[in-house]
């Protein structure tokens, strides 16, 4: 009953499971396709709390070795989505974000960071598998995100301004084909 519970509300971050399923078991819960479930597998929270707050100075590493600072995405909109491979509703999502990026070239930046922890080969097979064409591999070994927005849920998804200034943030899955999403980006990529 557990795994049911966390995929209809999420992923708790603090207490993931004692050990991780692999990729193939998201697989089957990815083969809804995005509209075909209806938003009922979707039901993140919208919360503008943290809205003005500026963007953490935090390094990540792709399973390249590449570095990337959260401070360099300053000067366009970015949207951060916190994932995991053993998070059903977080890899339900990837597909949609990885889209979400497409529609928006040179307007939006998508960067997925995984909470994976010392598991870089799940990260890159998944990617792999999936064959994103919009999404790169960041990780964040340390969790260092997922403590400084301490939502305690995955996915979370935080929408910052050309400025680094946060938006707002996505507690939870959510469907980013939607209408919602278009109106929920609109201010920040101009209508």
């Amino acid at each position: 009953m557990l795994p049911l519970a966390l995929g209809i509300a999420g992923c708790d971050r603090q207490s993931p499971p004692p050990s991780q399923p692999s990729s193939g078991a998201a697989t089957e819960e990815s083969a809804q396709a995005p509209g075909q479930g209806g938003e009922q597998g979707f039901n993140g929270t919208l919360d503008i709390a943290n809205r003005g707050a500026a963007m953490p100075d935090f390094a990540f590493q792709d399973t390249a070795g590449r570095t990337l600072r959260s401070a360099e995405l300053k000067g366009k909109p970015v949207l951060v989505n916190l994932w995991a491979t053993w998070c059903g509703p977080c890899v339900l999502e990837m597909p949609m974000l990885d889209a979400l990026a497409g529609k928006y070239p040179g307007k939006l930046r998508v960067v997925t960071i995984s909470q994976d922890m010392s598991q870089p080969e799940k990260v890159k097979a998944l990617f792999a598998e999936k064959k994103f064409a919009h999404l790169e591999t960041w990780l964040d070994p340390e969790n260092q995100l997922g403590f400084h927005y301490n939502t305690g849920m995955l996915p979370t998804s935080v929408l910052y301004d050309a400025q680094g200034r946060e938006v707002w943030r996505m507690i939870g899955s959510h469907d980013w084909s939607s209408a919602r999403t278009t109106a929920l980006l609109g201010d920040v990529l101009g209508g």
